[in-house]
């Protein structure tokens, strides 16, 4: 826990309790279910969970924003976001059912009455949101178009434009390309000084 709070002084006593809830249980779930690499669920809490907090530095969502997870696994990097953000509505989609229940144990046991979940691929999530949140799922030119139809582009209440966020690691120069005059790119090791950030990125896609 130390690193979270030394990177978000402002959290609660009730969001550190929340945060020690997923420090339990993450370890707990994955020597029952692979959540996690094996040999990476030592690492939850920088690894994971700040990662998954980056956008945190970007992005500062307004209450009321709604935000879907795209191949959320276990829960990132929508569970630690909704730790955080109490007022934002997350809505959580994976294909495997076996670790959405694990999300889904996961919020209910940490208090998190803003997490819903979907068990199924995205083409059946119904409504809009302001945004999508990804961590390492697909390519920006798979995702695109299965999540365009899916944001609201008429109300905007953030700082930034409603749209893609996601998480993502190495060269992405290949992948980047098509979006080059859109998309923006921030480096997770401006905001944390740890090792494996160095080559960790937000990248952000108005849609």
């Amino acid at each position: 826990m130390n690193a979270i709070i030394h990177y978000f002084p402002e959290l609660s006593e009730q969001q550190r309790e929340q945060f020690q809830v997923l420090m339990k249980l993450y370890p707990e779930w994955n020597a029952k279910i692979n959540v996690i690499s094996r040999k990476d669920i030592d690492n939850l809490e920088i690894n994971h969970i700040l990662h998954s907090l980056g956008l945190v530095k970007f992005v500062k969502f307004t209450p009321g924003t709604t935000v879907l997870d795209l191949g959320t696994g276990g829960g990132f990097p929508a569970i630690p976001l909704a730790v955080y953000y109490p007022q934002v509505n997350f809505h959580l989609v994976d294909r495997i059912g076996k670790k959405l229940r694990v999300a889904q144990d996961v919020a209910q046991q940490a208090g998190l009455t803003n997490v819903t979940v979907q068990h199924g691929d995205v083409k059946e999530v119904k409504g809009k949101f302001h945004f999508v949140v990804s961590r390492a799922v697909m390519p920006l030119g798979e995702m695109v178009p299965l999540v365009k139809k899916l944001v609201d582009t008429g109300n905007q209440q953030n700082a930034i434009p409603n749209g893609l966020l996601c998480l993502k690691g190495g060269d992405l120069q290949a992948e980047l390309m098509p979006f080059k005059k859109q998309v923006l790119v921030d480096e997770l090791s401006s905001y944390f000084s740890e090792e494996f950030f160095k080559t960790k990125k937000i990248v952000y896609l108005p849609l």
